[in-house]
């Protein structure tokens, strides 16, 4: 009876070594499985890394080329705006002289048509003095 217990205690504690083995085994398995994927997660979070680093670097060059272009922007907008005060500045000259010359003209116009009156009537003196003169000794 001992003997015979003892046979099925040693079969069933071969039946369980077996079991510790296959389940040892499958841990193993799974515990290389898990350190793969840590591994190929490693690997993705390098990645992903460095294509995050390359994308601020592209974002910084973009700001950096925006703010170069902003600034040059803004430049030959202060230039642009320094032309457009002068030019507005020599086009209020211009309007004064314009202005001058006209009053000018037209003064020079009105004497003109004054001296022209003059010159008329300065016509018809002579025309009638000589007409009076002819009927005079």
């Amino acid at each position: 009876l001992i003997s015979s217990a003892t046979k099925s205690l040693r079969m069933e504690m071969e039946i369980l070594e077996k079991k510790l083995q296959d389940a040892q085994m499958k841990v193993a398995e799974k515990d290389g499985d898990k350190e793969k994927e840590i591994q190929s997660l490693k690997r993705l979070i390098s990645e992903l890394e460095f294509q995050l680093t390359m994308e601020k670097s592209n974002n910084e060059s973009f700001l950096d080329k925006l703010r170069k272009e902003i600034k040059h922007k803004s430049d030959e907008l202060e230039k642009l705006t320094q032309e457009k005060t002068q030019l507005i500045h020599s086009l209020s000259q211009v309007q004064e002289e314009n202005s001058l010359l006209q009053d000018t003209v037209r003064r020079e116009c009105e004497e003109r048509f004054e001296l022209t009156a003059a010159l008329g009537r300065a016509r018809e003196q002579v025309l009638e003095l000589r007409r009076l003169s002819g009927t005079l000794p």
